[in-house]
């Protein structure tokens, strides 16, 4: 006798915030009002989801007003990240905009006199046999959707879905295109005034005197705060508040900083620290005498976020009470960290998400977020407008962490590989506020009563891992240990960067793959395919390779590689080739991949995701790279960080494998790692080295010509 299924359960994000009307309101005439707990961070996503919420409620999706992030009116989701929101919100919607689809035709049935089971919705207009009618504005009532969410409702099966699957406009777009505010850089309030903070030029330095009194003269000044190592002013101007600025600089005298770690033996460093040690994964096999190991070590730098606008925040005191708005990836988590902070219960904060021009992990827009709170306490019940400069953006936001990563492939007599050790160095990949007693705001630690650093961690594998994501192999070998050694020491702040450690860990597998791969004489794609068994990776890989005609005829200054990896080894397949050409520096002409997500919500959004991924995966291989002294961050401005130039902008061309049959995944973080290792195995075929240090640098390739002659 087989066991009884299981009883049907919520979606998680469903099950933490049940009630109907949380998600779903029917505004005024004509119009739905749809309220998720994610934010568009530029990904696409309020898109997606209201491709879902039109899908469900059955109306067209103009009519879906999509209402942004704040803890007055949006259900608790969390924080927007790890290409997580289409698996987390996305399902709840489903829920959700199904049961209020059942609960107004339950409603029509009783007015119309007609069985449910006989109406039919379109475009939210309710009809039924004898040409009878009504909709859900009409209906609104009498429909109260101020109740908890159940499992008695039936989404649509894929077949009936007449929204999701296909491409249409993204929602946010016009706004963009035709410069209307949508960015909080270009929002403005009544009477609002504008603040600067003062920060150190040496990380770690404490604030030991300030001579406020060549401030006190400049026009248009309002305040000058200053709260121990934290020191600000506020004006009716931003041209003010800079003047204000420079002022209150020439005034301050800092005590020494926080030593740095030699940037040239990064490696070293992270591998003679302090640490944490866990064993993320083992696998024993039955002994094969191994005739030779291959050692390789792999670096990566320390990556800026490099957002072209940098990290922006307004709020506005109302007696005890606080509204802050902020392009946070987690508002309720950035109201409780505020709520330690200010000593105010959280009812009290209101946070309101208001989109930005590039976000990739945790920035610094938590930290000015606080920065407003606190000058505006200083405003007189006004608007404060706070906007972090590019020094300070590239200086104390938070940085994608170093790492160092070691691989010990032990072979047998055909260089075939029977054991596998894999070791990461690296600081946490995570400091988010809201998770911990106290703040991870930067203020928070310059305050006279101060809070500790937060010193980073990593999530747990559950959620993905931090440093060692995406360390496991997915290939099929027959004995691996996976270690990871997490920094307790923090030189520089460290937090979630796009991927956390999944770029740096697939480069390192798939680099050293191709390499036994050559040893082996065999194709670097069919050794791959012959170490798999999931058949969507083989797909996607068998994809890419036709996409691009692989493998193609040699030519003189020109190579091509492959990379490969499931983004936390649970979401999104990608494969990547990519084409380069080797002069003076590396060019990448081309790159074709390949995406499984399962059922693609937007295939046009899965496309911008995976570019924009591609795109800044190149910038992060070919250039970008924290540069430091022992005593100061000194990569502050586009000159001394370079990003990728449009004029350096490789084609990209993309198949997805759609399967409309499998739940959504995201698509946001799948690309960084194949690019990286694809961009890296083309360079050793066109060069004849290998490179294991990002970024590949004209002196990074040089440096592996000498060590290989």
């Amino acid at each position: 006798m087989s066991a009884p299924s299981p009883a049907p359960k919520l979606p998680p994000s469903l099950a933490a915030n049940p009630r109907l009307s949380s998600w779903v309101k029917i505004t005024g005439e004509g119009r739905v009002a749809i309220s998720p707990g994610k934010v568009e961070i530029g990904q696409g996503i309020v898109t997606a989801l209201a491709q879902i919420a039109a899908d469900e409620l059955e109306v067209e999706i103009g009519r879906i007003e999509m209402i942004r992030a704040s803890t007055a009116v949006s259900p608790n989701e969390g924080v927007t990240s790890g290409s997580l929101s289409i698996q987390q919100s996305g399902r709840a919607l489903r829920q959700v905009c199904a049961e209020v689809r059942q609960c107004f035709l339950a409603a029509a049935s009783e007015r119309l006199g007609v069985d449910a089971a006989l109406l039919g919705v379109e475009d939210g207009t309710i009809s039924g046999p004898g040409n009878v009618r009504t909709s859900y504005w009409e209906l609104a009532s009498e429909v109260s959707l101020d109740q908890e969410a159940s499992v008695g409702a039936s989404a649509k099966t894929v077949a009936k879905r007449a929204v999701a699957g296909h491409s249409v406009q993204r929602i946010d777009i016009p706004d963009k295109v035709f410069a209307r505010p949508r960015f909080i850089h270009d929002s403005e309030l009544p009477d609002l005034v504008h603040g600067r903070v003062l920060r150190p030029v040496l990380p770690g330095a404490k604030l030991r005197m300030l001579d406020e009194a060549t401030v006190r003269s400049i026009f248009g000044l309002i305040s000058v705060v200053r709260d121990g190592s934290f020191a600000g002013v506020v004006a009716d101007s931003e041209t003010s508040a800079e003047a204000a600025l420079k002022a209150l600089r020439r005034g301050a005298t800092w005590s020494a900083g926080e030593p740095l770690p030699d940037e040239n033996n990064l490696a070293g460093f992270l591998r003679s620290q302090p640490v944490e040690t866990t064993i993320i994964d083992t696998r024993a096999a039955a002994t094969t005498r191994a005739t030779r190991t291959l050692r390789r070590q792999y670096t990566r730098p320390y990556i800026a976020h490099a957002s072209i606008a940098p990290s922006c925040a307004m709020a506005q005191w109302d007696g005890d009470r606080v509204h802050v708005w902020t392009h946070s990836q987690g508002v309720y988590l950035l109201r409780a960290d505020l709520a330690i902070v200010l000593k105010l219960p959280a009812e009290n904060i209101v946070v309101e998400h208001m989109e930005s021009a590039g976000c990739y992990g945790h920035n610094a827009a938590d930290d000015v977020a606080l920065d407003a709170v606190l000058l505006a306490k200083a405003a007189g019940g006004r608007p404060v407008r706070v906007q972090w400069s590019r020094h300070d953006e590239m200086c104390h936001a938070p940085f994608g962490a170093a790492m160092a990563i070691e691989i010990e492939a032990d072979l047998d007599t055909e260089n075939e590989i029977v054991g596998w050790r894999h070791a990461i160095w690296s600081n946490g990949h995570a400091a988010r506020p809201g998770r911990a007693t106290q703040p991870a705001l930067l203020a928070a630690s310059e305050l006279a009563n101060s809070y500790p650093r937060m010193i980073s961690t990593n999530p747990p594998a559950a959620n993905g891992g931090g440093g060692d994501r995406n360390s496991v192999p997915l290939y099929d070998f027959p004995a691996w240990t996976i270690t990871s050694y997490r920094l307790l020491a923090m030189p520089v702040r460290t937090s979630a960067l796009r991927t956390l450690g999944a770029q740096g860990n697939v480069f390192a597998i798939e680099s050293l793959l191709d390499e036994i791969a050559t040893l082996r004489g065999e194709d670097p794609i069919a050794f791959r395919l012959r170490h798999l068994r999931d058949e969507r990776a083989k797909d996607v890989i068998r994809a890419v390779a036709r996409r691009a005609g692989w493998k193609p005829a040699r030519q003189p200054g020109i190579g091509y590689g492959v990379g490969f990896a499931r983004y936390k080894n649970t979401g999104a397949y990608c494969a990547a080739i990519a084409e380069v050409e080797g002069s003076d520096d590396i060019r990448v002409r081309r790159l074709t991949l390949a995406v499984d997500v399962g059922e693609a919500i937007n295939p046009d959004g899965v496309v911008n995701q995976i570019e924009g991924g591609a795109i800044q995966a190149t910038s992060w291989v070919l250039k970008e790279r924290v540069r430091f002294d022992r005593t100061r961050i000194t990569s502050t401005s586009w000159t001394d960080y370079p990003i990728l130039a449009f004029s350096e902008v490789p084609a990209v061309d993309i198949e997805i494998i759609q399967r409309p049959e499998i739940e959504p995944v995201g698509a946001g973080e799948a690309a960084h790692g194949p690019v990286t290792a694809a961009i890296a195995n083309a360079v050793h075929d066109c060069l004849g080295v290998r490179v294991r240090d990002l970024p590949i640098t004209r002196d990074r390739i040089i440096a592996a010509m000498e060590l290989a002659s």
